[in-house]
């Protein structure tokens, strides 16, 4: 029975999330500041996300071969190079450090 409690509070919640962007004045997505933070923030989000997939591995920080992958895809979005090319960088580098690692 506890799963269809969490199932309808977070069905309840997401509907909540909804409605309150439904109901926000258009004045107040208008102003400057929250149009720079609705732009930012994805991106805070996705590089939070990253850091915590590549550098932590449960409740310790590591540093292997996805750490190496992150730089050379650094480095190649750094020589402006294609997002496809970025990812296969990231690929080989993770795999030959993974390949040598053992």
């Amino acid at each position: 029975m506890n799963i269809w409690i969490a199932i309808a509070a977070t069905a309840v919640g997401c509907y909540a999330v909804k409605l309150i962007g439904l109901l926000i004045p258009a004045g107040v997505l208008e102003r400057p500041l929250v149009r720079r933070l609705a732009a930012l923030l994805p991106v805070a989000l996705l590089a939070a996300l990253t850091a915590q997939q590549t550098f932590a591995d449960g409740r310790t920080p590591v540093l292997d071969a996805k750490a190496a992958g992150l730089a050379a895809a650094a480095v190649a979005l750094v020589l402006r190079a294609p997002f496809l090319l970025v990812v296969a960088a990231a690929v080989v580098v993770t795999a030959g450090v993974r390949a040598m690692a053992g």
